[in-house]
């Protein structure tokens, strides 16, 4: 939606100012020089006709500047934005695995969201300087210096109508919006890439050792007595005839009352 009222509010401009040359003489004056001009201001191929307060005779004129590359560089970029936001909301909504299919599926969308913000920065940028100078170029002050009969004191020029540029200063604030929001996006767009969830895994703590006591030199080997410790073998295992078994290291088989 941004993109599109980025480009519909540049793209489909047409304006246009009205001026007004009083001669001495007036039956030469002019008092409705209309003066159009449109999207992609190329302000140097519109031409009108003046008078020159000398007889019938009029001069051609034209406006001076061509400000066409900034501004159909800012409406190329707002067109393949709504293209591809519109082709990602489909990706999004009906090919979710193909998306996230070897992880290639966001690094392309990350690619081309960093390009895209960049591009909006530099585009708004420039087709904001290129607006500035449309308004220069535009001003009706500026045009009727153009005139050769303007510069007699005898004749009066006098501006009757400006052109509204309300509509192309909308266009350069929805160009920084587009900015802040492909820019805002990448972080969203970067948690869907494998170099966000290998940035997040953390490296497993180190468990401590158990001391090799336990195994090795604790309860398994360390004796409890004169003959062995609890796991030596025979300790429990072994039991003789009526009641009679080994003693819990390895001495011979002994009667159960001797052990108590």
């Amino acid at each position: 939606l941004f993109a599109i009222f980025a480009f519909a509010t540049c793209g489909g401009y047409s304006g246009g100012l009205r001026l007004s040359v009083d001669c001495a003489n007036k039956s030469e004056s002019d008092f409705n020089i209309d003066i159009a001009f449109a999207y992609p201001f190329r302000l140097h191929q519109v031409n009108f006709d003046a008078p020159t307060c000398e007889g019938k005779r009029r001069e051609k004129l034209s406006l001076i500047g061509d400000f066409s590359s900034s501004a159909e560089f800012f409406v190329t970029i707002a067109v393949f934005a709504f293209l591809y936001s519109l082709a990602a909301t489909v990706v999004y909504i009906f090919f979710q695995n193909k998306y996230r299919e070897n992880n290639r599926g966001p690094l392309i969308d990350f690619i081309v969201t960093v390009v895209f913000s960049f591009l909006w920065l530099v585009g708004s940028s420039a087709w904001a300087k290129g607006l500035s100078d449309v308004k220069i170029a535009t001003d009706p002050d500026e045009v009727l210096l153009l005139m050769s009969a303007c510069k007699q004191q005898s004749n009066k020029c006098l501006p009757v109508r400006s052109p509204v540029m309300s509509s192309l200063n909308t266009s350069v604030v929805f160009g920084f919006l587009n900015f802040i929001l492909w820019a805002g996006n990448i972080w969203f767009v970067f948690k869907e890439t494998g170099w966000h969830s290998s940035g997040q895994r953390h490296p497993p703590d180190t468990m401590e050792k158990q001391p090799s006591g336990y195994n090795q030199g604790g309860y398994n080997q360390d004796s409890y007595g004169p003959d062995g410790g609890y796991n030596q073998p025979g300790s429990y295992g072994q039991v003789g005839e009526y009641g009679q078994s080994q003693s819990y290291g390895q001495s011979g088989p002994t009667s159960f009352a001797n052990q108590i």
